[in-house]
């Protein structure tokens, strides 16, 4: 049986999550067995590939979908976990870690919200002292924002 080249996933949804995981502390995007990974030293904190035919998936062992579908993995914790975990398309829950979920990517998706889920699964992978920076450069309004009256609301370590 002759062999199947992997899909990868489109460019245009690697640039967009790039931009997003590239964006913080020490963060670096490399090849992975298939698709493209982001990672905290030597942690795996996103990673999206195309699940097809051809290949194991988790995602379409639990979906039942067969049709090349891109998929985002994440970490949750908590609540969000608990939630994710629960919730219905486009997550689902992969059985190979108890703290990764995965997710459709496609026309659909709301971008914003995953920029949210990348820096909370970067939140859960980074060390502490990463986590700290991320806080610090999150409590600082860009000038921008103080210009259109939007500077974070004053509380503890914010000037009050």
């Amino acid at each position: 049986m002759a062999r199947t080249d992997r899909i990868e996933p489109e460019s245009e949804v690697v640039a967009r999550l790039g931009t997003t995981a590239l964006a913080l502390p020490e963060a670096y995007e490399e090849d992975a067995w298939t698709g493209v990974r982001w990672r905290i030293r030597t942690t795996t904190f996103a990673q999206v590939m195309v699940a097809q035919p051809g290949f194991e998936s988790s995602f379409r062992d639990i979906t039942g979908i067969a049709d090349l579908t891109t998929v985002l993995t994440f970490r949750a914790t908590g609540d969000e976990l608990l939630a994710l975990t629960h919730s219905d398309l486009p997550f689902y829950k992969p059985p190979w870690s108890p703290t990764v979920i995965g997710m459709m990517i496609d026309e659909a998706t709301d971008w914003a919200e995953v920029a949210d889920l990348v820096t909370e699964s970067y939140r859960a992978s980074a060390p502490q002292k990463l986590v700290r920076l991320l806080d610090e450069a999150a409590g600082q309004a860009s000038p921008a924002l103080i210009i259109r009256g939007e500077a974070p609301a004053e509380g503890p370590g914010r000037g009050t």
